[in-house]
């Protein structure tokens, strides 16, 4: 079968309103300007020197780990823990290398020319690897404490190219008076470089050999929360679920159709809360209620949920009769008013009926509370058994509601505007309710 060619990275998708009119809405952002400044001739031939001798540094063999790992597509938490006490003396080693930004750039790009130019199925270490050092970059970007080394990076980057375009244009021409580049041009070429730092992470998830496990995933979205771009996400969360799965025979790489609603392809909750809180801080409304559709609400996540919190009580259940009946025989040994069946069959009858009552006011009592709803709440006529499936749905949905609306109790209601009413409308489709009259302050007469 013939190698399918990269996945192109996808522009924003307004998840609202593809869930309520069933149409999906692109849009494109305008690429930052970039201002580049000359300096004096006399000092071409010492940056030309510079530049050549950081774009010689091997930055990557100081975080890329060199040794061969496997590690099965499912790890547990304590290999995650141990995995990323592994990477924290790199971290430390390439924070002390990252000098410039020519280093930057080929310092993530090597990572990601490893796993793009090789023909067979990428090992999952060169991934991880590949991943590990955008985030690397990214937490050396973010970083507060360096933001005025990075400004001066950023200069000399912007500087020296200059310099260079220059030199190539006009080998004859003066020299002119060297400007000093704006907060502005800085700012900008910061988020060029975030966002680099965000096309490749995604161009290295989305390359089609490359099978998405739970360990690359959540790495993915650690980079992604760290540079606070949350556009990816959604897209990401579904390719892990129905992207085609590789398999290498004969020397070609041939893929399987995955089934999105297996158990298997769900996503843990604490991947898809950070997802959440990364879209919430941005303000990406459309990534945030798609975090939650390919997150919260695929069956493959409701089906997990049954096996996990389902089972014991299932098992509870198909388990009380049984032990109800021997319980009776036993009682039965405790009387001579009637024979030993009869009195068999009461005290069975008796105690299936107790802990009947009693636990079925418990599941009402459980399924009905509303204490944790803050905003949203479910509409009249929704099913106990959907409402305690689908209540991290809910939640997710409450909290960002919490987030765009107004923050003062006495305020909330009020809000006003196109996104508001679409996630309102939105909230409604979903059988919840936003702003339940009833429900708010000082509203219960």
């Amino acid at each position: 079968m013939p190698r399918p060619v990269a996945v192109p990275r996808s522009r924003s998708v307004c998840q609202i309103c593809d869930s309520i009119i069933g149409r999906r809405l692109h849009s494109t952002k305008p690429p930052l300007s970039v201002r580049n400044a000359t300096r004096p001739r006399t000092k071409i031939e010492h940056d030309i020197s510079t530049v050549k001798a950081s774009q010689k540094r091997l930055l990557v063999s100081a975080v890329l780990p060199t040794g061969k790992t496997t590690s099965s597509p499912r790890n547990t938490r304590n290999t995650l823990e141990e995995d990323d006490s592994k990477v924290r003396p790199a971290h430390k080693t390439a924070n002390e290398e990252l000098s410039s930004i020519t280093n930057m750039m080929t310092y993530i790009e090597k990572g990601k020319s490893k796993v793009l130019s090789n023909r067979r199925i990428p090992p999952e270490a060169d991934v991880r690897a590949a991943l590990q050092a955008c985030r690397v970059v990214a937490d050396y970007i973010m970083d507060d404490t360096v933001q005025p080394q990075i400004a001066h990076m950023v200069n000399e980057f912007d500087t020296t190219a200059g310099e260079l375009l220059s030199l190539e244009d006009s080998n004859n021409a003066q020299s002119s008076k060297p400007s000093e580049p704006t907060t502005a041009s800085v700012t900008a070429q910061v988020k060029q470089i975030i966002d680099k730092i965000s096309d490749t992470a995604y161009t290295v998830i989305a390359h089609p050999p490359v099978f998405i496990t739970p360990e690359l995933l959540e790495k993915y979205v650690d980079v992604q929360a760290r540079l606070g771009k949350p556009e990816t996400l959604p897209q990401v969360f579904q390719m892990y679920a129905s992207k085609p799965m590789p398999r290498e025979a004969g020397g070609s790489i041939s893929y399987i159709k995955q089934n999105p609603n297996k158990i298997a392809n769900a996503i843990e909750p604490k991947i898809i809360e950070k997802a959440l809180d990364t879209a919430i801080e941005a303000r990406n409304l459309d990534a945030a209620v798609g975090i939650i559709e390919n997150g919260y609400g695929t069956k493959a996540f409701i089906r997990n949920k049954l096996l996990r919190q389902g089972l014991l009580p299932a098992g509870t259940f198909a388990a009380t009769p049984p032990a109800a009946y021997v319980l009776a025989m036993n009682f039965s040994s405790f009387q001579n008013a009637m024979d030993s069946a009869t009195a068999t069959n009461v005290a069975f009858a008796g105690i299936l009926t107790y802990v009947g009552f009693t636990a079925s006011l418990g599941v009402v009592a459980l399924m009905t509370a509303n204490d944790q709803m803050k905003r949203v709440t479910w509409a009249p006529g929704i099913p106990l058994r959907m409402r305690w499936i689908r209540e991290e749905e809910r939640a997710a949905l409450d909290k960002i509601a919490c987030a765009w609306g107004f923050r003062e109790k006495w305020r909330q209601g009020e809000e006003e505007g196109a996104d508001w009413d679409a996630l309102r409308e939105y909230i409604g489709h979903k059988g919840m309710v936003l702003d339940r009259t009833e429900l708010m302050e000082e509203m219960d007469y």
